[in-house]
């Protein structure tokens, strides 16, 4: 495969179900060679936890302006055109795309090739595979845990993996078809709005989200949470 969109995704955690895209980068690679670029901040509509800014170096500051998932997808369904995918651990990336593309009614049936995966099966004996370990072994040049670099650096490790293996387990180098499920969130209901405003105010409590752009099962998760901590709310 010498023709693919390499793929990397930030996010508010790890958890493609619960979390959100706070950057988003992929390359386009025809015939081996990079041709196109996508790049983009994400405001996830929440504020990030401390070990996502640490971890990322990304800020709030950085996505206020940014856009909404929403604004975005579209275009990034464009640029993959009918290309395979090609992630590191890349089932993560490809749920919580497209879980964006579902909601957006939006469809995102892909193949894909994750570096992971192969990196597991060709060489057991590192301890760990993780893409900076995997790219530190290969000498590749990588700024981890930014979207648009990560993507970059999967193609380049990609490129060695094959370089060394493909003759050997031509098969895992072949894309297969990425299975993974999702339902449009519902969004959120009027009486939630007003049950986590009026909670939030009288717990003083400096609510992280922004509530209206919250799903029906987030903010349901947030009241159960605020119930589990500051117990029922009292009455006026």
């Amino acid at each position: 495969m010498n023709s693919y969109i390499s793929l990397d995704t930030e996010a508010t955690g790890l958890s493609p179900k619960h979390d959100k895209i706070i950057e988003l980068g992929a390359v386009k690679v025809i015939d081996g060679e990079i041709t196109d670029t996508f790049s983009t901040f994400i405001n996830p509509g929440r504020r990030l936890p401390e070990n996502i800014v640490s971890l990322t170096g990304i800020t709030d500051d950085d996505l206020i302006d940014a856009p909404d998932i929403s604004e975005v997808i579209g275009d990034f369904t464009v640029f993959c055109e009918d290309l395979p995918l090609l992630g590191h651990h890349l089932i993560s990336d490809y749920a919580i795309i497209k879980q964006a593309c579902v909601n957006e009614k939006l469809t995102f049936e892909k193949d894909g090739i994750d570096t992971l995966r192969i990196s597991r099966a060709v060489l057991p004996e590192l301890p760990s595979k993780r893409l900076s370990d995997m790219c530190e072994h290969y000498d590749i040049s990588i700024n981890a845990h930014r979207a648009l670099n990560d993507a970059i650096a999967t193609h380049e490790l990609f490129v060695k993996l094959f370089d060394e293996f493909n003759d050997k387990e031509p098969a895992l180098f072949e894309p297969k078809k990425l299975n993974h499920k999702v339902k449009k969130e519902t969004p959120i209901r009027k009486a939630q709005i007003e049950r986590i405003k009026s909670m939030c105010e009288r717990f003083s409590i400096d609510c992280p989200y922004e509530i209206e752009r919250l799903s029906c099962n987030e903010a349901s998760r947030y009241i159960d949470k605020l119930l589990s901590e500051y117990g029922k709310q009292p009455k006026p």
